[in-house]
């Protein structure tokens, strides 16, 4: 029987910016000695769970998405090529060795900046999944601090087979962040879009007053889509690649827009 591996699933959708799990692993490893796991680390400067934040829109039609952001537990790790202490466990998680990786900072050997040198222990370090606490028994969550923290269920701790996973991966719509740096991590997100891709949305008015139930489409080189205006005559397209799009409604081209790095507010339009 294959081994079970550890898997992080964090939707990008829940994340609200509460910085809890941040502050849950501060709490579980900051000036805490868990040898041979971990080093303390410092009290400030380390973001093992990092918060990315990523503003779209224009105008009044913005929003803001969050990504948290652990050591993505790559199968195939590129800080595995900056030192020798670096392995990967048979259960997915990428740990470092606290004596043979002594004064050797390798905190530049990761594409996604999450590791971190510790200075004061001559260490490198970064989110192992609270490893310490996982093969703890007497840990009852079995999970890690940032995800036993997370107050919206954001994040989620999944611990199959491989190939349970895969057929996972594809029934939730998971995806990896930046899969074109690193294949086969093991943390995956649910509505990634929201901070990678972008939206083309606007409003339809009938005789300049809000115009619900419209349906509206958005038609671009490879794909159309079709969504119905909501109560304020609202419509939003998510999850767009940059391109050039055509609006139309009720048999009317409503404008043609561009997407290139950047969400669109096409604006208001009479039909």
């Amino acid at each position: 029987m294959a081994m079970k591996q550890n898997y992080m699933i964090i939707d990008v959708a829940k994340c609200h910016d509460c910085n809890n799990c941040f502050l849950a692993c501060q709490d579980e490893h900051a000036e805490n000695d868990w040898a041979p796991y971990q080093a303390p680390m410092p009290r400030h400067g380390h973001r093992w769970m990092d918060i990315l934040r990523h503003e779209r829109g224009q105008n009044d039609r913005i929003d803001v998405a969050f990504l948290p952001k652990p050591c993505l537990q790559c199968e195939n790790p590129p800080c595995a090529k900056g030192g020798d202490f670096v392995s990967v466990r048979e259960d997915g998680i990428v740990v470092f060795d606290l004596k043979a990786g002594k004064g050797k900072d390798i905190s530049g050997s990761c594409p996604y900046g999450a590791i971190w040198w510790n200075a004061a222990e001559q260490v490198s370090q970064k989110c192992d999944f609270c490893a310490h606490l996982l093969d703890d028994a007497s840990w009852e969550p079995g999970i890690p601090r940032c995800v036993h923290t997370c107050p919206t269920g954001a994040m989620a701790f999944v611990s199959e087979e491989a190939a349970a996973f895969a057929k996972r991966v594809e029934a939730e719509g998971l995806a990896a962040y930046k899969p074109e740096t690193v294949a086969k991590p093991h943390v995956w997100y649910k509505n990634l879009h929201r901070y990678t891709k972008n939206f083309v949305a606007g409003q339809v008015l009938k005789g300049g007053d809000v115009a619900p139930d419209v349906v509206v489409t958005l038609k671009g080189a490879d794909s159309t889509a079709q969504l119905v205006s909501d109560m304020f005559g609202e419509f939003r397209f998510d999850g767009l690649s940059d391109g050039e799009y055509a609006l139309a409604a009720e048999g009317k081209e409503l404008a043609k827009v561009k997407v290139a790095g950047t969400s669109v507010d096409a604006g208001d339009f009479e039909i």
